[in-house]
């Protein structure tokens, strides 16, 4: 596996390594001493597996705040997505921006999204699986979002607000200014 830094270094692109062979490949998807080493070391407490049966579902951008924060290790394992991570550790020099990368099932690529990041995606093609690993246990009291489309994340999405499929949880969210600092840097 290869552990590469995005523009923000905390976020963390993991590509594996396949061996191809005529029945098909094989890939480790989790090594915990490696993923260690370049400072993933979140204790994984609980996985999830989401479908989005159509392109253009949009979920996001959701956190746990503290103490129930969660770091993410997301990966897709049908179809595709644009993966979003948004820095809001209040005093980041990165406070406000973000890392999008796209994850394919076809390339096996992951992200890891540490604690202080609100995470979102969009599918890009109909019936896309996510499986991701998260640091703590889902707390519905915890759990708070921000605007998918907040105009100053400056976010290219590959849909417009017309054509993405969302909640109206995720429709009604706040904006980056109107978030109280959940997270210190």
């Amino acid at each position: 596996m290869q552990v590469i830094p995005t523009e923000i270094p905390e976020i963390k692109e993991i590509r594996p390594l396949r061996h191809r062979d005529p029945r098909g490949f094989f890939s480790e998807i989790f090594r915990e001493e490696l993923l260690r080493q370049h400072g993933i070391d979140a204790p994984w407490v609980q996985e999830n597996h989401s479908l989005s049966v159509d392109r253009g579902v949009v979920r996001g951008l959701h956190y746990q705040t503290p103490p129930e924060g969660q770091a993410k290790l997301v990966r897709v394992s049908a179809g595709s997505i644009l993966d979003v991570a948004v820095d809001i550790r209040h005093g980041s020099p990165t406070y406000g921006r973000h890392v999008a990368i796209v994850l394919t099932a076809a390339e096996g690529n992951q992200l890891f999204v540490p604690e202080g990041f609100a995470h979102g995606f969009c599918t890009l093609e109909p019936n896309t699986e996510l499986v991701y690993k998260v640091s703590r246990y889902y707390s519905p009291q915890h759990d708070l979002g921000m605007l998918w489309n907040d105009p100053s994340l400056g976010i290219a999405w590959p849909v417009g607000e017309r054509e993405a499929v969302l909640s109206d949880k995720d429709r009604r969210q706040p904006r980056l200014v109107e978030l109280p600092h959940y997270f210190r840097y």
